[in-house]
């Protein structure tokens, strides 16, 4: 769940300054697929990652796979990009920390909240975090029309509560909806104080850190076997390297408002791999509220101004 996406703001910061990291080498690996595949395949990835996670959640439990692989992470891109250890981390070790306190408030109540809410609908609540970033900076109209959408949408489950969907695995959403918020301008300022990757390496470890009371408070990690630390590996592969190397290769060819554009369907996948792979039933309702999700974050995107390819 390490996304740092800043719906009409373009390419995520996460994502430029891997750029300077070891991935560039497995990124040249999608070099012969069209980008807009490439996006499509790194949204799938993210989402399959997370729906993979929820079969650990029995041995490993939920904050036990967030640090497991949250940790498998930091580890794999600390060996793609190694960051450079000096002052700066004494100099900004409080930039480092809230960077890792974002990333584990997206990872654990998210994880939490698939525990008795369908994928699609956790993933359209935290879409709203990054999407009410991008209209708080805006002044246009139409922008805070497109939040209104989004708004109903998640009034759309509100009848629901109790019932289909479980109040504790929206009020969890919503936390990993607002670390989601924090991560955008967290993630532009550890860009400008550290190069390459670092920041979001750093941050990694710090999130390992600040997950592990919980992850041990919770005793699964005592229990894993070799299966689950796979399965935590597969997780880290998904969610964080294999969409780091897919949308790297697919920013070369396409703009950034494109990409902005891709990735307002994020939610809708979310539903689709909910529905597939974890037989999860939507119903119109819930639906209905994934698409106003998706149209508002598409609207915004669209009448942003557009970037330069």
């Amino acid at each position: 769940m390490t996304r740092s996406i800043a719906v009409s703001e373009g390419i995520p910061q996460d994502r430029k300054n891997v750029v300077a990291g070891g991935s560039v080498r497995v990124a040249r690996a999608f070099g012969q697929l069209p980008p807009t595949v490439l996006l499509l395949l790194s949204m799938l990835s993210i989402q399959l990652g997370s729906a993979l996670a929820t079969t650990l959640f029995s041995s490993l439990g939920p904050a036990g796979t967030a640090w497991t692989s949250t940790a498998l992470s930091a580890v794999v891109l600390s060996a793609l990009a190694p960051p450079k250890l000096d002052r700066r981390l004494r100099d900004h070790a409080w930039l480092i920390l809230l960077f890792g306190l974002v990333d584990a408030g997206m990872a654990l109540p998210f994880f939490l909240a698939l525990q008795s809410i369908p994928l699609g609908i956790a993933a359209a609540i935290t879409f709203v975090g990054p999407l009410g970033v991008a209209v708080a900076t805006s002044r246009r109209v139409l922008h805070f029309a497109c939040i209104g959408v989004a708004a109903l949408g998640v009034v759309l489950l509100t009848p629901a509560l109790g019932g289909a969907i479980d109040p504790v695995g929206l009020g969890l959403s919503a936390v990993a909806a607002a670390a989601w918020a924090g991560f955008v301008p967290i993630s532009k300022r550890a860009g400008r104080t550290f190069s390459g990757a670092d920041g979001l390496t750093f941050g990694l470890w710090a999130a390992t850190l600040l997950l592990l009371p919980f992850a041990l408070a919770e005793g699964g990690l005592f229990q894993a076997g070799t299966l689950d630390l796979a399965g935590a590996i597969a997780v880290a592969l998904l969610t964080v390297v294999l969409p780091m190397a897919m949308e790297y290769q697919a920013l070369q060819h396409i703009s950034a408002r494109a990409y902005g554009v891709m990735m307002t369907l994020e939610p809708a996948i979310g539903a689709l791999v909910g529905v597939t792979f974890l037989g999860q039933a939507l119903g119109v309702r819930m639906s209905v509220a994934i698409a106003c999700v998706t149209l508002a974050a598409l609207g915004v995107t669209l009448s942003d101004r557009p970037d330069e390819p």
